[in-house]
């Protein structure tokens, strides 16, 4: 049950107003009777991920961020560009609750034989509004952690890994044999390395910076291609003729990179191609956005043929797309390996409250590797 039979659950909500003004602040929720077939889950973790992000700072401009209210109800009044305000008019004068996944114990449950199953069990749960001291959720929407599994270990369970996992099954099911990951030293990225090293799955990494490649050649990462390098296209190219990777996955989004990407496909190609054609190569080539690090228009140049495509890429589409059983297949694997393959690293953890202080939104919010942020809502109250 909710310690000393609370009755109201606090939650982080973000709020874009008509005015032109992002809001975030605590707003205090009656805590829900579960229904039988669902479960009131006590959150003791929840990450940070850039999705999340996007709904907690809409288009706002944080650099110049406001804060008020008490250290305990903390308030966040941030600036969007007129401009982007148009991006933000399905969300206006709405009140969202934060946060993809999270962690926790089951304190109580509803009546259904599932339900009641998971009764003190420690799981992980996906669904939304997770920034929340309590949630309840459909039981179906839980996993059972394994035995001796903290929710902090257990916290990441679900966007990453299956992220990364789902990477690798569509680079199968559309014929590739290996790929490209943008953002690479990330925690998903790192998840990536790991899976292709072990299912023996030639990777070629995209990063900005020489720490973020020194990240990835200590876990045994043998392809790494620092975007800032001069040499970086000759270097891609060299990777993707090495690998034959025909099919990418870019954090980015906006800016050169995923032309760049396909430009040097082609160019691998090239290389063994053993008659010209004025079309290009006939091998297709695929580049996934899945995020926007770079909300800056997406650049093609186009001298890499006319063999290749440019689209999105999302888990919950993908999931679906595979149906339940495969997707259950990609879960199992997750827990089998949560504490290896998949485990999460974070900078800090901190209380909801904590999470709204300028230093917090300043560190996590420039969504660099090595900064990843865990929330507990649980954090400071009875066990």
């Amino acid at each position: 049950m909710p310690a000393d039979d609370a009755r109201s659950s606090l939650q982080l909500r973000s709020l874009v107003r008509a005015n032109g003004e992002l809001e975030l602040s605590l707003a205090s929720i009656p805590i829900p009777e579960p229904a039988p077939d669902e479960v009131l889950v006590r959150i003791e973790a929840a990450p940070i991920n850039p999705s999340d992000l996007g709904l907690l700072f809409g288009a706002a401009d944080m650099s110049g961020a406001r804060f008020s209210g008490s250290g305990a109800s903390p308030v966040v009044i941030a600036s969007i560009p007129e401009k982007l305000m148009k991006a933000m008019a399905g969300r206006v004068d709405q009140s969202l609750p934060v946060g993809n996944e999270g962690a926790g114990v089951v304190v109580k449950a509803g009546a259904s034989p599932g339900a009641q199953a998971l009764t003190g069990k420690t799981v992980a749960v996906i669904g939304g509004a997770m920034y929340s001291q309590y949630r309840c959720v459909k039981a179906a929407l839980c996993m059972l952690l394994p035995e001796g599994t903290t929710p902090a270990e257990g916290a990441s369970c679900f966007v990453n890994p299956l992220t990364a996992l789902g990477m690798v099954e569509t680079m199968r099911r559309e014929g590739h044999s290996a790929l490209v990951h943008t953002a690479a030293a990330s925690n998903l990225g790192q998840m990536l390395n790991r899976i292709c090293i072990k299912d023996g799955i030639a990777l070629v990494n995209i990063v900005r910076k020489q720490e973020q490649e020194d990240i990835l050649r200590a876990i045994g990462a043998k392809h790494v291609c620092n975007a800032s390098s001069p040499a970086f296209m000759q270097g891609l190219t060299d990777a993707l003729a090495a690998t034959g990777a025909t099919i990418a996955f870019d954090a980015t989004g906006g800016g050169k990179l995923a032309g760049q990407i396909l430009s040097c496909m082609e160019a691998a190609l090239n290389k063994t191609a053993k008659e010209y054609s004025r079309y290009g190569s006939t091998t297709h080539k695929q580049v996934y956005i899945y995020g926007r690090l770079d909300t800056n228009p997406t650049e093609l140049i186009g001298n890499f043929g006319m063999a290749w495509g440019v689209g999105g890429w999302l888990l919950t589409p993908f999931l679906q797309k595979i149906g339940p059983a495969a997707a259950q297949k990609l879960r199992e694997r997750v827990l089998a390996e949560l504490k290896t393959t998949f485990a999460s690293r974070y900078a800090k953890t901190v209380s909801l409250a904590e999470a709204l202080q300028a230093d917090a939104i300043s560190a996590y919010g420039r969504r660099s590797t090595g900064e990843k942020y865990l929330i507990n809502p649980s954090k400071g109250l009875a066990a």
